[in-house]
């Protein structure tokens, strides 16, 4: 069997963290608020520590939960890590040292 690929390896790795938060309060295929909240204090503490507005955790939770049962399941939580990466990669090729 081949070696996983990049790409094989990123997905493994965001399933990985997912259930590393996931299921401490009951429900092991969703984060609740406070995993969550956990979840964005760990893995993305430099994000979290940059916010001047302490609301934004929680309206970033609201936003995500897309069926309103106050957990975020793995399809709402991709759609974080995905709309963090749009951000990223926009802010990267905005850079003045990034060549086209």
């Amino acid at each position: 069997m081949s070696s996983p690929t990049e790409t094989e390896r990123c997905i493994e790795s965001l399933i990985a963290v997912f259930q590393k938060f996931a299921g401490k309060e009951g429900n092991n295929c969703t984060l609740s608020k406070t995993e969550f909240l956990t979840f964005m204090n760990t893995e993305l503490a430099a994000f979290t520590k940059n916010q001047k507005d302490p609301g934004v955790l929680d309206r970033m939770m609201k936003k995500l939960d897309l069926n309103s049962d106050g957990q975020l399941d793995f399809q709402e939580f991709l759609n974080l890590i995905g709309g963090m990466a749009i951000a990223c990669h926009d802010s990267f090729t905005r850079s003045p040292h990034f060549r086209k």
